[in-house]
């Protein structure tokens, strides 16, 4: 999955930039203490750790910030990108704007390496949407939610054990993408007793989290839990994956569905 590597500001033009904690980006500005942000095209300048990785191999010691970028990326194809493509970063979003640049005075890094990738595989953004960026936070297409519906048994306000747990994991797990700047909606739907076969049930995205999982299946499994609220034998569904059951839905389970719901929007 695409994510920011580092952020990083600079208080003059010409400079490197060095790694901060996190930064504010502002509409119409740019990163709030960066010399580059202004009411203009090139507010906010990307670049891919694939490309330093690249000046690496040549030999120079290079990190983030020291092509002058602001946000340092992984797992993205940025001059791929169309101009005009909008991306969510952590809490703001960006608008594409341009793709590499002229460089009208060679830098440092050129006459270090006889090269320097920031003209040709750099890209430049506006400002859409303000928000805070930092490391490890999401790199998404667009302006895409998650809709996750988890619906389970429901007796006057008590539901059984193995669903309690699934619950707790799935706010745990939302919490952690939420943090990365994934907006995310949770529904919870309340089963009647009819409906019991669907209880512990996630939904990301109107699929249900097996189907994202390669090779799961669904079974079911005798639930004294559930048996203690209807009074009679009954059994709640269950999750079989990598060769294990699983009665509660796991964070790590709950992490891929989520993962592979985002592949699926090019996120």
């Amino acid at each position: 999955m695409a994510e920011v590597v580092a952020v990083c500001i600079s208080e003059n033009k010409g400079e490197r930039k060095k790694p901060v904690a996190a930064v504010e980006l502002w509409v119409d500005h740019g990163i709030a203490g960066d010399a580059h942000a202004g009411s203009w095209h090139r507010q906010v300048s990307l670049l891919a750790q694939e490309s330093i990785n690249t000046m690496r191999a040549l030999g120079l010691d290079v990190t983030a910030g020291d092509f002058a970028e602001n946000i340092t990326t992984s797992g993205i194809d940025l001059v791929s990108l169309p101009i005009g493509s909008r991306l969510q970063v952590g809490g703001s979003l960006l608008e594409v704007t341009q793709i590499g640049k002229e460089c009208h005075a060679r830098c440092a890094i050129f006459y270090q390496a006889g090269d320097c990738v920031m003209p040709k595989e750099g890209i430049f953004a506006k400002v859409i949407k303000p928000g805070t960026v930092k490391p490890g936070d999401l790199i998404m297409r667009g302006s895409t939610s998650l809709i996750i519906e988890w619906r389970h048994y429901d007796k006057a306000g008590a539901t059984c054990d193995r669903c309690g747990d699934t619950g707790a994991n799935l706010k745990q797990v939302i919490a952690e993408f939420v943090a990365k700047g994934v907006p995310i909606e949770l529904h919870e739907t309340l089963l009647e007793a009819d409906r019991i076969a669907e209880s512990n049930l996630v939904l990301i995205n109107g699929v249900a989290l097996e189907q994202l999982l390669s090779g799961a299946t669904v079974g079911e499994s005798d639930c004294p839990s559930c048996g203690c609220l209807t009074g009679t034998e009954t059994s709640c569904r269950t999750v079989q994956c990598g060769g294990e059951t699983f009665e509660e839905l796991t964070p790590e389970l709950i992490r891929k569905g989520m993962e592979a719901a985002l592949a699926l929007n090019g996120m």
